[in-house]
């Protein structure tokens, strides 16, 4: 067999590889050649771009911060960012990567910039400083949310008061409509309830959503305070009618139980034309029986 032929070996991957003795391109010493099944079944060999690309590692770095007047280290990859870097130190200082400011050889670095382009090594000392200003603009964003939290809180435990009033206004309704009298005092006093739940959600600050929420519920309490407004004057004209009615009954009862009559209208008499009868005045009829003066002519 020829000494130049090729003497193939099994990889790991299953890819046959050859070791040639002879020499690659005048170099010295013996080169392995890396060998790769294409699509088809061809062997052919590797290029080069693809074997160092697999091998080509991203270095972690360690460098050293200063806060105050502590020291911390942090282990990260020498292509990060300025700003993976403060996410890094937010579990160690406490502070919130948009309230740090990272000082490299007394300049201050964006957190969008890398660490290698800035020169970052392996070793190297930054400072780190808490910004002021991005803190008292975290800190009034907290206070806002909370009290947006707050106010939501406070315009849901209206909203269930609300609830509960409703189906008393819709029961209420139901009864004045239905020929039903309601005392008047129920109404009043649901008035004054829904009165009490529109101060309370006037006194509630709010923006936004929350305001929009607080001007939906404001709307209910307006729209039920006009429903018992409607219902009051109908609920009065229930009361007229059931009074006239009552009265009428009470009349009527007193008749049937004393078995009194009312007495029919008397009629008229025309006193110039019966003053002279039965010889008495005052037109009225004799008291005595009827005496016949006139004779009458029998043929």
């Amino acid at each position: 067999m020829n000494k130049d032929m090729l003497r193939t070996k099994k990889t790991k991957s299953g890819v046959t590889g050859a070791l040639s003795p002879a020499k690659s391109g005048g170099r010295g010493g013996d080169e392995v050649a890396v060998w790769e099944v294409r699509p088809g079944g061809m062997l052919v060999q590797k290029r080069s771009s693809d074997c160092n690309q697999s091998s080509v590692t991203i270095p972690t770095i360690k460098v050293k911060v200063k806060y105050g007047s502590s020291y911390h280290e942090a282990k990260i990859s020498s292509q990060a960012s300025f700003g993976e870097l403060k996410k890094v130190l937010a579990g160690a200082t406490g502070l919130h990567p948009e309230e740090q400011k990272l000082m490299y050889k007394e300049r201050e670095r964006d957190s969008r910039a890398f660490l290698d382009v800035a020169g970052v090594k392996d070793g190297s000392k930054l400072v780190l400083m808490e910004d002021e200003v991005s803190r008292e603009r975290r800190y009034l964003e907290s206070q806002k949310t909370a009290k947006m939290e707050a106010a939501s809180r406070e315009i849901k435990a209206v909203r269930l008061g609300i609830d509960k009033l409703a189906k008393q206004v819709a029961d209420v309704e139901m009864d004045v409509y239905g020929g039903k009298k309601v005392a008047e005092t129920v109404i009043l006093n649901m008035i004054e309830l829904l009165m009490m739940e529109l101060i309370k959600l006037d006194g509630i600050a709010a923006e936004g959503d929350v305001k929009l929420q607080r001007r939906m519920q404001v709307k209910r309490v307006q729209k039920y305070i006009e429903t018992l407004d409607m219902l009051k004057v109908k609920n009065c004209t229930l009361q007229s009618n059931s009074k006239n009615i009552r009265v009428a009954f009470q009349q009527q009862h007193r008749i049937i139980t004393t078995g009194q009559i009312l007495p029919p209208a008397a009629p008229m008499y025309n006193q110039q034309k019966h003053k002279n009868i039965g010889g008495g005045g005052g037109g009225r009829f004799p008291a005595g029986p009827v005496v016949v003066t006139t004779q009458w002519e029998t043929f």
